[in-house]
């Protein structure tokens, strides 16, 4: 960056991107905690970081409806 508005840019792209990785990897971390041990409290914790991220752009709504829904089938699958 050549300019102090793009230097300016660059630090607040730098920050951007450290709070959407930290959101990024909450969001897997509890969706793979999920996957190892399927149940309601940790279903719930999926669902929650699962619209978090789409609260914060990270995900569109859509895809956190398809993930949600894998989730459940998954739940409910592993409940019978």
């Amino acid at each position: 960056p050549i300019t102090s508005s793009a230097k300016k840019a660059l630090r607040g792209s730098l920050r951007k991107q450290t709070i959407n990785n930290r959101v990024r990897s909450r969001m897997k971390t509890s969706i793979d905690a999920f996957r190892a041990q399927p149940e309601a409290s940790l279903l719930s914790k999926a669902f929650s970081s699962i619209d978090r991220a789409v609260k914060v752009n990270i995900l569109h709504r859509n895809t956190a409806a398809r993930r949600k829904s894998l989730l459940s089938r998954l739940f409910a699958s592993s409940s019978k």
